[in-house]
């Protein structure tokens, strides 16, 4: 978890902002003159930008504050409600509303895809769901609320200070994102009100109610600031000041829809063949809709304004600031379910278009291994980067239970090829061990919530404790088999049978303490533990056959009991690491 010295540093920093903005652009927010024949560029780009600073870092603190309360909960949801097109399109709304961002829901659906989990035909419907719910940003932007905005930023604020619990400091994050929110809508939509009566700038939002013309500059807008909440929000701060007509707000909101592409394009580079292929998905889908709707803006402008509510008995202007805002946020939602609707049935037709777009990549010539599931675009939602962590290190550790395959392979057929090939995994185990540290290392410099500083620990432990078993394998079991193979003395069947028994528990251990991490599995680590008897009662057994052989006066017997004794200590280690990565899921009262 970070210091809660730069913690509290960071929402401190923040608050005075808002303060300094209040002080700055009071004449500009509260109160201003819109009657103003020259406009005063310095303060209205102040306020324009400032704004947007404000707007963003409530974005970004109400989405932080919703991922640390509820994200767990909802990676469990995603993954388990995705078993047909519409459940998954209703659960990637739902998720994407809830977080507040589209892109984190995509970074969950591609972990769910390389673990696995979820298939790219099933996440079609999520992404597509995700578009809705990305939708409702911009219907609570549409309530207008800044006049009482100053009252969640000071709320929230306070209560990050006082909480003694994660919750309630979750909770004034998110309050105090929300009022930063619409502390900077405000901001921005004041700023704005001298441009009324500036014809040039007026003309230009004429232009706007040119399909393309609105629709490319809502999309250039959202690929910079990397938010189509943005630029809604923007549309609707400029329509509520009468500045905006519901035809250019919805071509702004269509060009939102297409930049966002490009945050997940941007995302998907250098990433695994399933996070381009969730990339191109999104992509399709809305440049699709987008160009479909294109002849139909006029419609779909008068069907928003059939379902909107309206402000009877007012003047042209004012109504128009009053219903427009609402309209834009209803056009929005409207243009993502009912595209959503006509293209869910053919979720399998975008994934298999995907796919041919963007064929698996050949394996890279001289690589020995790379990580497959660690994702750095999940560093920002804690939960998912340790399912990553979890799911590669389930991968390393099928690569040191192999090693342990190998043992016997060299023994029977007296061929130190399997040798070989056990130093050769132990360098795949040692690459892989060196890539989740470094992951782990930057899930640290994430804000954690106690329980994740936990299992981070946790993760860490198990990590150095198979990269351990894995060495112990590669050195000393390996050596001592080498050894034994030159030894020309034959093993007694007895001794080989327990030998055998001895050597498959602890293989089953080894495999059972791996899938108990990699699936959370507290089943399969309580397995692990009750074999410590069973193996105390091998080894035990060997030991007391093997001490018989040590009064007689045969050099070659002897050395064969010393390499049999050693290799049954080397066991014995190897299930006490097992035993502890195990240890790790089981409560304290049973490890």
């Amino acid at each position: 978890m970070k210091p809660l010295s730069q913690y509290y540093l960071r929402y401190t920093c923040v608050f005075f902002l808002v303060i300094l903005c209040c002080g700055l652009c009071t004449d500009t927010v509260y109160g201003a003159n819109s009657e103003v024949a020259e406009i005063e560029w310095f303060t209205l780009f102040m306020g324009l930008f400032g704004g947007l600073a404000l707007f963003l870092a409530g974005l970004d603190m109400l989405s932080e504050g919703l991922k640390k309360a509820a994200g767990e909960t909802l990676k469990t949801l995603l993954s388990k409600m995705t078993t047909n097109r519409l459940f998954g399109a209703a659960t990637g709304a739902f998720v994407t509303a809830v977080l507040n961002s589209s892109s984190v829901t995509t970074v969950l659906v591609v972990s769910f895809i390389t673990a696995g989990v979820m298939t790219l035909a099933q996440s079609v419907g999520v992404i597509m769901g995700a578009n809705i719910g990305s939708t409702m940003t911009a219907q609570l932007l549409a309530f207008n609320l800044s006049s009482y905005s100053l009252l969640p930023i000071s709320i929230g604020f306070f209560m990050t200070f006082i909480a003694k619990r994660d919750p309630m400091k979750y909770a004034g994050m998110m309050l105090m994102g929300l009022g930063l929110v619409f502390f900077g809508m405000g901001i921005m939509s004041e700023a704005m009100t001298p441009l009324r009566t500036y014809g040039p700038f007026m003309e230009f939002l004429e232009r706007m109610e040119r399909p393309f013309l609105g629709i490319l500059a809502g999309a250039i807008f959202t690929g910079l600031v990397q938010s189509s909440a943005a630029t809604v929000g923007i549309a609707i701060a400029m329509a509520t000041e009468g500045l905006l007509s519901l035809p250019a707000g919805i071509a702004l909101a269509l060009g939102a829809n297409i930049g966002t592409c490009v945050t997940a394009l941007l995302a998907a580079l250098g990433k695994p063949v399933e996070a381009v292929r969730a990339a191109i998905v999104h992509i399709l889908f809305n440049v699709i809709g987008v160009l479909i709707w294109l002849p139909f803006i006029d419609v779909l402008a008068d069907i928003t304004i059939a379902i909107s509510p309206v402000a009877d008995n007012l003047e042209e202007t004012v109504k128009a600031a009053i219903e427009v805002p609402r309209q834009i946020a209803n056009a929005n939602t409207i243009f993502n379910v009912i595209n959503t609707t006509l293209f869910i049935g053919f979720s399998s037709w975008f994934a298999l278009l995907a796919e041919r777009l963007y064929p698996k990549r050949k394996e890279k010539t001289g690589i020995i291994i790379s990580p497959k599931f660690l994702d750095e675009n999940a560093l920002e939602v804690p939960s998912v980067a340790f399912e990553q962590v979890r799911q590669e290190f389930g991968r390393m550790g099928e690569i040191a239970a192999s090693m342990l395959k190998e043992l016997p392979k060299a023994v029977i057929a007296k061929d130190r090829k399997h040798i070989e090939n056990i130093v050769k995994l132990d360098d795949k185990v040692d690459i892989l061990e060196a890539a989740i540290f470094t992951f782990l290392s930057k899930i640290r410099q994430q804000s954690l919530t106690e329980e994740e500083s936990v299992l981070h620990q946790k993760l860490m432990s198990a990590t150095v404790n198979l990269e351990t078993l894995a060495d112990i394998i590669e050195t000393e079991m390996a050596e001592l088999t080498k050894a034994f193979i030159h030894k020309e003395r034959k093993v007694s069947e007895k001794t080989l049978s327990i030998f055998d028994e001895l050597y498959n528990e602890v293989q089953h251990a080894v495999i059972l303490a791996v899938h108990a991490i990699r699936d959370n599995d507290q089943q399969a680590a309580l397995q692990v533990i009750v074999k410590k008897d069973q193996i105390s009662k091998l080894s035990e057994s060997l030991l007391a056959r093997k001490s018989a052989h040590l009064g007689q006066q045969d050099a070659v017997l002897l050395e064969t009991a010393r390499i049999e004794i050693s290799m049954v200590d080397k066991l014995r280690r190897a299930y006490t690491l097992a035993k502890r990565i195990a240890k790790i899921v089981l409560p304290p009262e049973i490890s």
